[in-house]
């Protein structure tokens, strides 16, 4: 696969991905860690292939401003689950004039044969990316004793038609967050290591076949096209301010929303309540500072905004069923 990169000021990088090729008929798994020092940003990737699935993720700083061009050439068919873990923005596929917008905390699946398009970064901002790629074969196979929704999906892509799963995009859960954690910290090694990576995949598409399902189901009482993205800037508003947050009064009148509404929303779109879901993203936040190893448990607890260690201890075991010092070990 070559991916070739403009910058939109006259200036290419050719990014020969060969790696994807040359492993994935590999019966274990093969790694690489790449860093990329462009102009515009600078870019980290982690690298994961084994039989039938190719993981990408990592995260882009932009220096500026910049609408980049991207082409793919020799690209192998394949179905991607994309989660959104920072950043938004928007990318156009100019085969097709497909849009996809990428927002913070969101997720969706897509299938796109070919690619020649663009997309739009905003400066001083950092994106932050996981991705889980199947064969077309594999997927298919994987549909065939899956839910309506995925199986409708799996047609699509039989007939070789670009295509996307959800209408929308959904909110990345609790559990999908965890499981995605779980792949970037795998430890194993060896046949284990494979093992381990499948089954994460797989459950990965499981949450997100089953999110699907159960927002179809809701579709008839799911909040306005409009409330949906004031519940969105709530949330975003939410997060930009984890040490101060506002009262839900404050909030539902910087969203534009009445109260009831944004309650009743946030527990719609996201599956959690106002303060569970603030609750959630800051023990998140945490565990991944944790993992890091640099970082004093107490320094942690007060640059998220806890009123003492000890606060934060009795949250985070609650949550992760562990003490905040044993994720370390």
């Amino acid at each position: 696969m070559q991916i070739s990169v403009s910058d939109g000021k006259g200036t290419d990088f050719i990014l020969h991905d060969t790696f994807y090729r040359d492993n994935i008929g590999n019966l274990l798994v093969a790694e690489l860690r790449e860093v990329y020092s462009f102009p515009f940003g600078d870019a980290e990737l982690v690298r994961l292939t084994f039989p039938g699935i190719y993981i990408v993720y990592g995260d882009m700083v932009m220096k500026e401003a910049r609408q980049l061009h991207f082409s793919m050439e020799d690209h192998t068919e394949l179905v991607e689950m994309h989660f959104s873990l920072l950043g938004s923005g928007v990318v156009v596929n100019d085969l097709n004039g497909g849009t996809y917008d990428f927002r913070p905390n969101e997720h969706n699946m897509h299938y796109t044969p070919d690619f020649k398009g663009s997309g739009e970064y905003e400066e001083n901002a950092r994106y932050k990316f996981f991705e889980v790629h199947f064969t077309k074969q594999f997927f298919l196979e994987l549909a065939q004793s899956g839910s309506p929704g995925l199986r409708r999906f799996a047609e699509m892509i039989a007939a070789g038609k670009v295509s996307q799963f959800s209408r929308s995009n959904m909110p990345i859960s609790f559990a999908m967050h965890q499981c995605i954690r779980d792949v970037m910290n795998c430890s194993c090694e060896g046949g284990l290591k494979l093992l381990f990576l499948q089954s994460k995949c797989i459950e990965l598409l499981t949450l997100q076949a089953q999110m699907y399902e159960n927002t179809e189901r809701k579709i008839v009482v799911s909040p306005s096209i409009v409330d949906k993205d004031r519940i969105c800037f709530a949330r975003d508003y939410l997060v930009d301010h984890v040490l101060q947050p506002p009262s839900l009064t404050e909030l539902a009148k910087i969203a534009g929303i009445n109260e009831f509404k944004l309650k009743q929303g946030f527990k719609q779109v996201f599956n959690n309540t106002v303060y569970g879901y603030l609750s959630d993203y800051k023990l998140e936040q945490a565990r991944e500072q944790l993992l890091g190893g640099h970082i004093a448990i107490k320094e942690v607890a007060d640059h998220l905004g806890y009123s003492s260690v000890q606060h934060f201890s009795n949250a985070f075991r609650k949550k992760f069923g562990l003490p905040p010092g044993q994720v370390r070990k």
